[in-house]
């Protein structure tokens, strides 16, 4: 499978589908981080998902649907391996096991899609910040990141002022530091100790379902 894919470099804020568009392609993430959300209102988007080296984005077309509603966007520069959606719907009738892996995929990304609903609307901006700085690191790999203040707020789907009460927070209790969009995660413990119990749900239901 592997074989039938090319490597595409992104470069930070590259839109890779917009919603409503056509699936052309779908890709696994190897160093890149994609951000995807859902328009509001249609213009202000709120990010729903995160995806990583742990997983694809184009989803849709697993299900045998071309139309993404959801924008793809790339939050961490980074590479990925694109494969057309002809060859990958191809690869899904042929390859039972990757049907199935990709099956327990979506049902994971449902979870916790469910969960982030929830999260958005009950609990508090910080422990939110918190968290999403956690999936983040996961991800990247790293303890530093550029992101700012206005991408935060787009993703939390608050207004600016309440992201940088959020960091100015954490930052004082030591957890991280945060200096015009360069955010360091100096206590990971602290930090996870901070969010909400989503953080742990996601990574739980990823554990059980995926391995």
């Amino acid at each position: 499978m592997v074989a039938r894919c090319e490597e595409v470099e992104h470069v930070a804020s590259d839109v890779l589908f917009e919603p409503g568009s056509r699936l052309r392609h779908v890709h696994f993430p190897t160093t890149v981080l994609v951000s995807l959300a859902t328009p509001i209102d249609g213009s202000t988007g709120l990010e729903v998902g995160l995806v990583g080296d742990e997983g694809m984005v184009g989803t849709p077309l697993a299900l045998g649907i071309a139309i993404t509603p959801l924008q793809a966007l790339v939050q961490r520069a980074g590479a990925s391996l694109r494969m057309g959606a002809v060859p990958f719907r191809h690869e899904l009738q042929h390859r039972p096991a990757l049907s199935r892996l990709l099956d327990r995929y979506l049902f994971v990304r449902m979870t916790q899609l469910a969960q982030s609903a929830g999260c958005t609307r009950y609990h508090l901006v910080e422990a939110r910040l918190a968290r999403w700085l956690l999936m983040t690191q996961d991800r990247a790999r790293s303890n530093a990141m550029h992101i700012t203040h206005e991408f935060l707020a787009s993703m939390l789907g608050v207004r600016r002022v309440g992201v940088t009460k959020a960091a100015v927070s954490l930052q004082k209790a030591g957890l991280i530091r945060y200096s015009r969009g360069d955010i360091v995660i100096l206590d990971r413990p602290g930090l996870r100790a901070v969010a909400c119990a989503c953080y742990g749900t996601d990574r739980e239901t990823y554990r059980r379902v995926l391995g």
